[in-house]
């Protein structure tokens, strides 16, 4: 199946890929489609669906509403800062900075944060939705549980992962390979249940659409 990926993202992308082997994931900027979703959601949930809506209306504009719409929402939430920075974590450091802040500047404001905490307990959040058409779309949500690192570790992955350690792995996720990564990941569970759903329970929307 071709399933359009509500996101710019290629590091996204390339996690992704891996998990829905045996289908073809595209961005939308490989149809020709400029994709934009502003996130006003509460949640990751209604972030997720709104992205996965925001594309459904821009494909159907350019005659590609056949195919399978995936959109998810992440971030990181942390119990000591009252689960900040949560859904805006993509957007972390905007107020302070005035501006986009780099992955590397979300780091140090979020480390400087958590300076004087002692609980450092921290998890990962991914919501994903997989979208057949407007009216029919499918949910999975999942966590990735660790512990705020002192410093940045790590040059895999992206956004938080240099941040996240994982006590039972004695890394952060940005130390874990990208196959160690997919196995244990809130992205990857979220994946595994949405595939699942897709060619377990979607048997006679697929073969109508081969």
């Amino acid at each position: 199946m071709i399933i359009v990926l509500a996101s710019g993202n290629p590091h996204k992308k390339e996690e992704l890929s891996a998990l829905f082997k045996g289908h073809s994931l595209l961005l939308p900027q490989d149809l020709g489609v400029t994709y934009h979703h502003e996130e006003t959601g509460s949640s990751f949930y209604e972030n997720a669906l709104g992205k996965a809506w925001t594309l459904y209306e821009q494909l159907v504009q350019a005659n590609r509403s056949n195919h399978l719409i995936l959109a998810d929402d992440s971030g990181l939430s942390i119990p000591a800062l009252e689960g900040k920075p949560g859904v805006y974590s993509a957007r972390f450091g905007e107020k302070e900075l005035g501006r986009k802040p780099s992955y590397r500047e979300q780091h140090q404001l979020l480390l400087e944060q958590m300076r004087t905490k002692t609980d450092r307990k921290a998890y990962f959040i991914c919501c994903m939705v997989l979208m057949i058409h407007r009216n029919r779309w499918f949910m999975a949500q999942e966590t990735l549980e660790g512990e705020i690192a002192f410093t940045p570790r790590g040059t895999g992955g992206f956004g938080y992962d240099p941040l996240l350690y994982l006590p039972s792995k004695g890394k952060t996720v940005a130390e874990l390979t990208l196959e160690e990564k997919n196995e244990v990941s809130h992205r990857g569970l979220a994946a595994r249940a949405i595939r699942t759903i897709l060619e377990h329970h979607l048997e006679e929307y697929l073969h109508e659409s081969t």
